[in-house]
């Protein structure tokens, strides 16, 4: 089993998370029409890069976003960054 520091509440158990997505992936305008090739990229297209990826988790138990910074290959944690600036 993994575990993975929240910058909230320290080390947990990986079923505590959940992954939200790629860190910087940018959502589609929808003050406008969006096309069906726009939506479909932003929602399967992925980086899926092999090496140190930054993505955004959730921990389930506080409810709160952060930023995780891993490596693919071999699954270690190299750090957590909370998302946001009021953090207590």
């Amino acid at each position: 089993m993994q575990r993975f520091p929240c910058p909230f509440c320290g080390l947990r158990d990986e079923r505590e998370f959940h992954f939200v997505g790629e860190l910087g992936k940018t959502r589609p305008d929808t003050s406008g029409p969006v096309s069906d090739e726009d939506w479909a990229h932003y929602l399967h297209m992925h980086r899926n890069e092999k090496g140190c990826v930054r993505e955004v988790w959730m921990h389930t138990t506080c409810a709160e976003l952060f930023a995780m910074e891993r490596d693919s290959v071999t699954m270690e944690v190299l750090g957590t960054t909370q998302l946001r600036k009021d953090a207590s």
